[in-house]
This record gives C-alpha cells, structure tokens and sequence, in this order.
C-alpha cells in the first residue's frame, strides 16, 4: 500500500515504524510498497525507489528491523509506465504538470490512462532495453539492503501490464501484438533477475489476472503466463486484477479475486497469493486449507490492524509468539 511519504526516493522515519508495525504485529512477510526502478518509474514524486545506491540503506535499516522480529522483509519493484506524474492519493492523485514536479511518462503506446491526461510517449527499444537494466540494478540493490523477496508488479495497469494487456500495448514490432511478443519484456526482466536469486530468497511477480473487458488481458492469459513465469524460477503468482481500463464494471466484494489464485495454482502448479477483501482470520485460514492459496497478502486490513496475525493466531488457537516488550497484555 503506497505511502506516498518518501523524500527523493528514500525512506524515512514513517516506513520504519509503517513497516516494522506489521512484523511486530505477528505479519510472516512485509512486503514494501510499489518501488520506483528509476525517477520516471515512480507514481508520485514521494514514492519510494532503488535507482541508486543512496536508496539502500535506508531500506536496509528495516529489513534489520523487521528480521529481529522474525519477519521477512520482502520488497515490490516497480515502473508507474503511463500512471506515473501523478499526485499522492489524498491530494486526488491528478496528473502532475512540470511546474508541479512532475515528468513526461513513456508507455508501450502513446495512450493516456485517461481521457484529457497528459498522453504518454511510446517506448523505443533502447528505451525498453534501458528499463529492463533499471529493474535488474534495483534487484541487486534490494539483496544488498537484505530483502527475501523481491516482487515483480505487472498488475494495475503500471508499465508491465500495460505491454501485458492489448487494451494498452498497441506495438507492431517484438514487444507487441501476438501473446508471446506481449509476454516478452516480463519475462526478459524475470530471466535477468533469476540469476541473482539464491537460497534463502525468492522472486514473485504480482499480475492483474484479468482486466475485467472484452478483448483485455484474461485470466487464460495469466494461466499461460504463468507456465512461463515458473519454467524461469518464479516462485508465487501474486493474483490481483484490473486496474488498467478506466471505469470499468468490477464484482468487488470479499474474496473475489481468490478464483484466480485458485485456478492458476490448480492448473500450473505453482504456489500463488490470493489478495482482495480478505478480512478475516477464518477466511484466510479456509482458502489455505482448502488449497485455493498458498498465501494470504492483506492491505487495507492490515492498515487498519497492523496487529491482524497476533489476534488471528489466537482466535485459531495457534501459538505465535509476541514482542517481549508486549507480552503483558498478551492475556
């Protein structure tokens, strides 16, 4: 969940207890929010990155933090594509101009996300070739502040869904058209940072399962994706949806995101997250009994309870230890 609270990139004093709230809270994995790979990658001008190595040691100071409460600090890289320049959420999140501090925006295609938004300019190939370098450096600088996780967001209509979908890509030559050109820049991005994984860590991609319209990305597309995603070495399939049509009709309501992350995991055989309106510790434990997940990623709750996992633990009747320093109101 963006925080729209970092300086130039840099983490501050709010991630630190933002982000060591949910480890001390029982969390097994805190994943950062949405990580800019270079300047023009980022959603507002407040967004977090790791583009140069300044970035890493702030970050580093909480993935330290979060390990001493037994939690795993994992982190999402990012690349806003033609969401970027835009302002944080409670200031209505407008498309920023260059007096406002805000940048022009490539894409695959030169299309605005929105009508009367400033329209983005389409991507050359030394352009892409210089993106996918970008994300391959911000990997190497999360394994040096510590992460266990790095995670890939090609969901929500940023710059990796964006080549995903055929309602964004409208490219002719080897990043656009067919399935397999569509694919093409994930798994080039996925291929160059597999090598850096080793023991101990993991790589995950988060994917929009479907874009909820005709002639969108499906989630038949994200089933094939994600035979190719685990012939790489991905490890989980993070399964959201939507968010690059505008105005589009979505079922929204509890676990209605979870048939995705079933259907893949079923189908490809490799371990996926179910996100979206999961609220309570029954469901999330029933959807991991059942088979539907191999993971529960929480959001909006957690921002309301950062101590989800202490009280789910004893509402399931499961050990889990707590802080020393809060033991006393354990009971």
């Amino acid at each position: 969940m963006c925080q729209y609270s970092g300086e130039n990139g840099l983490a501050k004093d709010w991630h630190l207890v933002h982000y060591g709230n949910f480890a001390k809270g029982g969390a097994g994995l805190v994943i950062f929010e949405a990580t800019a790979v270079s300047p023009e990658g980022r959603i507002s001008p407040a967004d977090l990155g790791l583009w140069e190595d300044a970035q890493i040691a702030p970050l580093k100071r909480i993935v330290d933090f979060i390990e001493k409460q037994d939690s795993v600090a994992g982190i999402q890289l990012a690349h806003a594509g033609r969401k970027g320049s835009h302002g944080p959420a409670w200031t209505g999140g407008k498309a920023l101009g260059k007096e406002q501090g805000g940048w022009n925006c490539v894409a695959p295609s030169a299309e605005a996300f929105n009508e009367g938004e400033p329209v983005p300019s389409a991507l050359e190939l030394d352009g892409i070739q210089a993106i996918k370098q970008a994300f391959v450096r911000a990997s190497q600088r999360a394994i040096q502040a510590g992460f266990k996780v790095i995670e890939l967001h090609a969901a929500h209509g940023y710059l990796l869904h964006e080549f995903l979908s055929p309602m964004s890509n409208k490219r002719t030559d080897l990043y656009g058209g067919s399935f397999e050109n569509r694919t093409r820049l994930l798994l080039e991005i996925v291929a160059g940072i597999t090598p850096l994984i080793k023991t101990g860590t993991a790589l995950f991609v988060r994917v929009s399962s479907t874009d909820w319209v005709e002639g969108g990305w499906t989630i038949d597309d994200s089933v094939a994706l994600s035979k190719e995603l685990k012939k790489l070495g991905v490890s989980l399939v993070d399964c959201s949806s939507g968010g690059n049509v505008p105005h589009v009709k979505i079922p929204v309501g509890p676990l209605y995101q979870v048939p995705f992350a079933e259907k893949i995991r079923s189908e490809i055989g490799i371990a996926t997250g179910a996100v979206g309106m999961i609220t309570t510790a029954l469901e999330a434990e029933t959807l991991l009994e059942e088979g539907k997940a191999d993971l529960i990623f929480m959001g909006r709750e957690l921002l309301r309870n950062p101590f989800f996992a202490l009280h789910a633990a004893k509402e399931l009747n499961t050990v889990l230890n707590w802080p020393l320093q809060y033991e006393r109101a354990k009971k």
